[in-house]
C-alpha cells in the first residue's frame, strides 16, 4: 500500500524513470508543484488537479483513490513541446501494478490542454492523467 504516496509521486517517479523522457529533460528539471521563474528549458512540471476517495460505509485503514494528475510540458519550440507530451503520454498511459512507490495503481489518459505560450515565452501543454491506487490513510 502507498504510504504518503500520492498520484504525482507516482507519475514523477515514472518520467524520471523513463530514458526516452530524461535523455530530452534531465531529473532535475522534472518537478513537482513549482518551479522558479526562469528556469532552464525544457522541463516538466507534475500536479494533482483532482482526489476522489471511494466512499464506503467503515472508513478502511486502505482507501481505492483516484486522482487527476497534470503534467505541463514547457519546450522552447512547438515541435518539442509535441514530443514530450507524446513521450509522457508512452511513459504513463496504460500502467498497472506496484509502480512508482504505489500499490495497485492503474494509469489513464484524461485528455489535455490546449497549446499555448507560458512564462518566459516557453511553449507549453498539459496533459491529464487519471491516477488509481491504493492509499493509506
Amino acid at each position: 500500500m502507498s504510504e504518503g504516496i500520492e498520484g504525482a509521486d507516482i507519475v514523477g517517479a515514472l518520467l524520471r524513470a523513463d530514458a526516452a523522457i530524461t535523455a530530452k529533460v534531465p531529473e532535475d528539471r522534472i518537478k513537482i508543484a513549482a518551479l522558479p521563474e526562469g528556469e532552464v528549458l525544457p522541463h516538466i512540471l507534475i500536479g494533482t488537479t483532482t482526489t476522489l476517495e471511494r466512499k464506503t460505509l467503515i472508513r478502511e485503514a486502505v482507501v481505492r483513490t483516484v486522482e487527476r494528475v497534470s503534467v505541463r510540458v514547457r519546450a522552447e519550440n512547438l515541435r518539442d513541446q509535441r514530443l514530450l507530451r507524446r513521450l509522457v503520454v508512452r511513459c504513463c498511459a496504460g500502467r498497472t501494478g506496484d509502480i512508482g512507490g504505489g500499490s495497485s495503481v492503474s494509469i489513464t489518459t484524461d485528455g489535455a490542454g490546449p497549446e499555448g505560450r507560458g512564462t518566459d515565452n516557453a511553449f507549453e501543454r498539459v496533459q491529464d492523467l487519471r491516477v488509481s491506487h491504493d492509499a493509506t490513510v
